[in-house]
């Protein structure tokens, strides 16, 4: 048998389980998290199965996004590391896909580095992006920051709802909603707002957010946070080209404004 392709494992009530939404790894060994490989080139799926695997993931395998996509629907998994391109279903209609029914995080594997793809992919609901050609040991430190993150996001780390203003964030259910209306929010949409509220009206640097909200050391990716930040702002702002819920600090980053408790009133 192919080591690439594991047997696969029916667990209780998997579809109420993606449907309910991502649970998180907390307080569980390696042994215990699954995680669902998607990748088409045999030899780098080989490959990070036996990395994962030596690591101690429980890990499942297929070379193409229908495959995976039946998988998702039937089965839990704890993540997903997916490949962009991929024949007959590539990765971002897989994800696109993924996210009418589940949150699991998503890691996308992609040759595309370019910025525009890179923004499409966290568009769609992806929690991080490795370029290919990588070290594992880079793979490694995405795979902790994303199970660390959803594992923070989901316990209520800082709090459970939080009210500013017309903004309600729902921190267990990971919502939000602005002047009664909710607010389609993807992942990292949703940790980047979670982390700025938590800090208050705090400055917070790129460099900060980058390392709290993706797990990237180092300054080379501030982009992303800028992206990031500018695709949040067209979904919370009345007016995202004058900002006044997250505002530049100059010199430093970004700030939370926070606005007045409407429920205390």
């Amino acid at each position: 048998m192919n080591s690439s392709f594991a047997d696969s494992k029916q667990i209780s009530a998997p579809q109420a389980a993606a449907k309910n939404g991502y649970a998180p790894a907390a307080g569980r060994l390696a042994g215990d998290i699954r995680v669902l490989v998607v990748d088409d080139e045999r030899l780098m799926r080989d490959l990070m199965v036996l990395s994962l695997r030596r690591l101690g993931y429980d890990v499942v395998a297929t070379s193409d996004g229908p495959t995976a996509l039946a998988l998702l629907e039937t089965e839990y998994f704890d993540l997903v590391m997916l490949d962009v391109l991929m024949p007959v279903m590539d990765g971002f209609t897989l994800l696109n896909n993924l996210r009418c029914f589940s949150d699991v995080p998503v890691i996308m594997l992609t040759a595309l580095n370019r910025q525009e793809d890179v923004v499409r992919g966290f568009e769609l609901g992806a929690d991080n992006y490795i370029a290919k050609p990588f070290h594992f040991k880079e793979v490694e430190a995405r795979i902790q920051a994303v199970l660390r993150r959803a594992i923070h996001l989901l316990e209520g780390e800082a709090f459970d709802v939080k009210t500013y203003g017309d903004l309600y964030i729902y921190n267990a259910q990971q919502r939000v909603e602005v002047q009664g209306k909710v607010i389609e929010l993807t992942p990292t949409d949703f940790a980047l707002l979670h982390y700025l509220a938590k800090r208050g009206e705090r400055p917070t640097s790129k460099a900060e957010l980058l390392n709290e909200v993706w797990g990237y050391s180092g300054s080379d990716n501030l982009n992303l946070v800028e992206l990031a930040v500018r695709r949040l702002r067209t979904k919370i702002e009345v007016d995202p080209s004058h900002p006044e819920r997250i505002v530049t600090v100059r010199g430093v980053g970004y700030k939370f404004v926070t606005y007045p408790d409407t429920t205390s009133t």
